[in-house]
C-alpha cells in the first residue's frame, strides 16, 4: 500500500496510476463481506461510535466557552464568571482527551482481533491449498498478502472507518455551532473553505509525485542491499572482486534517494508556508465582517462570538479536507480488502473427502492404474501410467531429466490429483482417504532437504512432537547420522543454521532420513536423495537406505546404480510412459532406454 500522509496534509490522497487501474468494483457483495468482519465486534463498535460523538462535542466546548470567557469574563469584569468558564474549558478538554484515549484503546482492540481472525483464516487457508498454488504463484506476494495486506485492514479500520465517522461528526457539529453563533459570519466561513482546499490538494499532488519516486528509489536501494548483502551475494561480489562497482552502483541510487528526499520535505514546508497563510485569511475575513456588523449596524454579535466563530472555522479545515479526499482513501482499503479476498475465494483443489474410507491393511501398498496427468491443459506429463508396488517390496523409477519421475510419486500423498485414472494406497482411492492419514503413512525423502533453523532435536521432533530421546538415538543410528551427532559438542541440540547452512550436504540428507523414520511411514520415498552429493555422502546414505528399503515399502528415484540395484524392480519412464520394466540386468541386456541411461549415466558409478 502507497505510503500516506499527515492527515489534512499534502500527501496520500492520490492514487498512482497502478492503483488506478487495479480500482476494486465497489459491490454490496464486497461491502458486506467487509461489514461481516465487523459483525462479531457490533457491542464494541457502538462503544466506538458513542466515545467518537462525545469527544467530537466537547472537542467543540473549548471553543465555544472562548466566547463566554471573553464577553462574560472579561469584558464583563467577572472574575467568578471567568474562573468558572476557565475550568470549564479545562475540564472538558481532559475529559474529551480521556474519551479519546477510550475510543482509540477499543478501536484498537477491534482492529487487531479482526486482523487477528483474517490472519488465521488466511494462514489455515494457505495450508489447505495444492502445490499448484505455491509453484504457480509468486512467495514473495503470497508472503505479501498474508502480512502487510492484512495489517493494512488494521489502519483502514483505526484510520480510514475512523476518520470518515469522526471528521462526519466534528464537521456536523462545528457548521452546527457556527450557524447558531450568527449565520452571515457562518456562510462567510463556509466560502473561504474551498481557499483552504484547493491549495492543498495542488499541493499534495506534487508531494505524493516525489514521494512515490522516493519510494521507488528506495525499493531500488532495497534491491541491491538484498543481492549483495545475503551470503550468496556477497560471496559473487568478493569472488569477481566487484566491491568498488557495487559500492558506486549503491552511492549513485541512494543520493538520488536523498535528493528526492529533500525535494520532498521542502515540498511539504513550502505547502505549509501556504496553508498557514491561506488559513488566516479566513479568520481575518470573520473579524472583518464581524467588526462591520458590530461597528456600524449595531448588531447583537458580541467580540466572543466573533471569537467563537473564528476557532469553530478553524476546526473545520481539517474534516473537510479529509472527507474531500476520502474517496482515495476509500478506494484503497477496498482494494486491500479485495486482494485479501482474492486468496480467500481461490478454491481449494485437494479436498479432504466429506466421509473418508480407511483401509483395511496399513502397509504402504500403492497402484497406478491408467493414470494421466498434466500440469495445465496444453502438456501431458503422465500417459496411462500402471503398476502395482506390493507390500514390503521396492521399486526405482529411472528415466531422463523430465519424464516425469517426480510427478509419479507427487500422485501419492495427494499432492495433486490425477487427470484420469486412478492412485490407490493400499487398496483405498487416494482421493476417498483421510488426507491427515494418507500422508501420515507416507514418508518422503527429497533432493533438497529443508531444514529448520534449530536444534537437530527440534527438526527431529517436528516428526514426532513425542518422540523419547531412545526413539531419536534409533532414528538416527538407522540413518547413519548418529556418529556425527555424538562427535558434536552439543549433541542432539546442535543448531543447524538456517535451511541446515551449518551442516553438509550429506549430514543434511542423513537427518532428513531420521527425520522420516521417526514419522514410521508404511510407505518411503527417496526422490533423487543422492544427486547431489559427492560419493562419500553418497556412500553413507546408501548404507543407510539399503536396510530401510528391506523393512517397508519404498519407492526410490535416482541417477546412481547404486541406489538402483537396492530395489527389486526398476521402471523406466520417457515422456510421462513407462516403456520398460524389470531388473538391472536384463534392463542392460535388452537394449532399451534404460540401456542407453546405463551407457551415460550409471556404467562409471557401477560397483560389483
Amino acid at each position: 500500500m502507497p505510503p500516506q500522509g499527515r492527515m489534512g496534509g499534502p500527501g496520500g490522497h492520490y492514487m498512482t496510476e497502478e492503483e488506478k487501474a487495479a480500482q476494486p468494483k465497489i459491490t454490496g457483495r464486497l461491502i458486506k463481506r467487509v461489514f461481516g468482519y465487523l459483525k462479531p465486534y457490533w457491542k464494541q463498535l457502538i462503544l466506538v461510535l458513542i466515545c467518537i460523538a462525545v469527544s467530537s462535542v466537547f472537542n467543540l466546548m473549548p471553543s465555544i466557552l472562548t466566547g463566554k470567557i471573553i464577553d462574560e469574563g472579561l469584558i464583563g469584569q467577572n472574575m467568578r464568571l471567568l474562573i468558572i468558564f476557565i475550568v470549564a474549558s479545562l475540564s472538558v478538554t481532559l475529559f474529551a482527551n480521556l474519551i479519546g484515549v477510550a475510543e482509540s484503546y477499543i478501536n484498537t482492540w477491534i482492529a487487531q482481533h479482526i486482523t487477528f481472525d483474517m490472519r488465521n483464516q488466511m494462514f489455515s487457508h494457505l495450508q489447505s491449498m495444492s502445490q499448484r498454488f505455491y509453484t504457480t504463484n509468486n512467495q514473495g506476494d503470497i508472503i505479501t498478502r498474508m502480512t502487510s495486506d492484512i495489517d493494512g485492514v488494521e489502519s483502514v479500520i483505526t484510520g480510514t472507518f475512523k476518520s470518515i465517522l469522526s471528521n462526519s461528526i466534528t464537521l456536523i457539529f462545528a457548521l452546527i455551532a457556527m450557524f447558531q453563533k450568527n449565520w452571515i459570519l457562518a456562510l462567510l466561513g463556509i466560502a473561504v473553505i474551498p481557499l483552504f482546499v484547493f491549495p492543498t490538494r495542488r499541493a499534495g499532488k506534487t508531494r505524493w509525485t516525489l514521494t512515490r519516486e522516493a519510494q521507488e528509489c528506495n525499493d531500488e536501494v532495497n534491491g541491491i542491499l538484498n543481492e549483495t548483502l545475503s551470503v550468496s551475494g556477497q560471496l559473487l561480489v568478493k569472488l569477481f572482486g566487484k566491491e568498488k562497482q557495487e559500492y558506486e552502483r549503491y552511492e549513485s541510487v541512494n543520493r538520488r534517494m536523498i535528493n528526492l528526499n529533500i525535494k520532498e520535505r521542502m515540498a511539504g514546508r513550502w505547502f505549509f508556508v501556504v496553508l498557514h497563510t491561506v488559513t488566516s485569511i479566513g479568520p481575518m475575513l470573520l473579524y472583518l465582517v464581524g467588526g462591520i456588523l458590530i461597528m456600524k449596524y449595531d448588531s447583537s454579535i458580541t467580540v466572543g462570538d466573533i471569537t467563537v466563530l473564528v476557532a469553530l472555522l478553524g476546526k473545520t479545515y481539517m474534516p473537510v479536507n479529509s472527507l474531500l479526499n476520502i474517496q482515495v482513501d476509500w478506494m484503497r482499503s477496498m482494494a486491500l480488502f479485495s486482494r485479501v479476498f482474492d486468496y480467500f475465494d481461490m478454491e481449494i483443489e485437494i479436498k479432504n473427502p466429506k466421509t473418508p474410507v480407511y483401509p483395511e491393511k496399513n502397509t504402504g501398498e500403492v497402484e497406478f492404474t491408467n493414470v494421466d496427468f498434466s500440469y495445465d491443459p496444453e502438456r501431458q506429463i503422465l500417459k496411462n501410467i500402471s503398476f502395482k508396488l506390493e507390500s514390503g517390496k521396492s521399486m526405482a523409477i529411472v528415466g531422463p531429466s523430465g519424464s516425469g519421475k517426480s510427478t509419479v510419486i507427487n500422485l501419492i500423498p495427494r499432492l495433486y490429483d490425477v487427470k484420469a485414472g486412478s492412485v490407490c494406497f493400499d487398496g483405498v482411492d487416494v482421493r476417498k482417504l483421510d488426507l491427515a492419514f494418507l500422508r501420515k503413512n507416507i514418508g518422503v525423502v527429497s533432493q533438497e532437504t529443508y531444514l529448520f533453523n534449530g536444534s537437530i532435536r527440534e527438526n527431529l521432533q517436528y516428526a514426532d512432537p513425542d518422540a523419547t530421546e531412545e526413539d531419536m538415538i534409533e532414528a538416527c543410528r538407522k540413518a547413519n547420522i548418529y556418529d556425527f551427532i555424538q562427535s558434536q559438542e552439543n549433541g542432539l541440540d546442535t543448531m543447524v543454521g538456517n535451511r541446515g547452512l551449518k551442516l553438509s550436504g550429506g549430514e543434511k540428507q542423513r537427518l532428513s532420513i531420521a527425520r522420516v523414520l521417526l514419522k514410521n511411514p508404511a510407505l518411503l520415498i527417496f526422490d533423487e536423495a543422492t544427486s547431489a552429493l559427492d560419493s562419500i555422502s553418497e556412500n553413507k546414505i546408501q548404507e543407510a537406505i539399503d536396510p530401510i528399503i528391506k523393512e517397508r515399502t519404498s519407492i526410490l528415484i535416482a541417477h546412481r546404480l547404486s541406489t538402483i540395484l537396492a530395489a527389486d524392480e526398476i521402471f523406466v519412464i520417457k515422456d510421462g510412459e513407462i516403456v520398460e520394466r524389470g531388473q538391472h540386468k536384463e534392463l542392460v541386456e535388452r537394449g532399451g532406454v534404460y540401456t542407453e541411461l546405463y551407457n551415460t549415466q550409471f556404467k562409471n558409478a557401477e560397483t560389483v
